[in-house]
């Protein structure tokens, strides 16, 4: 079994970080559905602006709000503002052809890699 790539949003800007929340990232309901994410789904973000990794789980967001937000203690390494990559990974012996989408500077779909 390997762990293979299955879903990638990139170029994502945070557009809130809310220390305050237990914990997660918020990810707007229609870019979860370009790229197969679900409710609780674990994910690695990468900032692009600072090189900060971490892993964390989804909540669905507003449908076509353009929500990335970053809860919790997570907040402390990707900030308001970082541009950011978010993947979703899926443990298979089979190959699989990842869904991978590239968003604007308000996280709107631009289109599929």
């Amino acid at each position: 079994m390997r762990s293979i790539l299955r879903s990638k949003i990139h170029k994502a800007i945070v557009t809130d970080a809310n220390l305050e929340y237990i914990g997660s990232i918020t990810i707007d309901k229609t870019l979860m559905d370009f790229v197969d994410l679900i409710d609780g789904e674990k994910v690695l973000v990468v900032s692009n602006t600072t090189g900060n990794r971490l892993e964390t789980y989804v909540i669905t967001g507003e449908k076509d709000s353009g929500i990335i937000c970053m809860n919790g203690a997570s907040a402390h390494l990707i900030k308001k503002g970082e541009e950011i990559i978010i993947m979703g990974f899926e443990i298979t012996d089979s190959l699989i052809s990842p869904k991978k989408i590239l968003v604007d500077k308000n996280n709107k779909f631009i289109k599929y890699f």
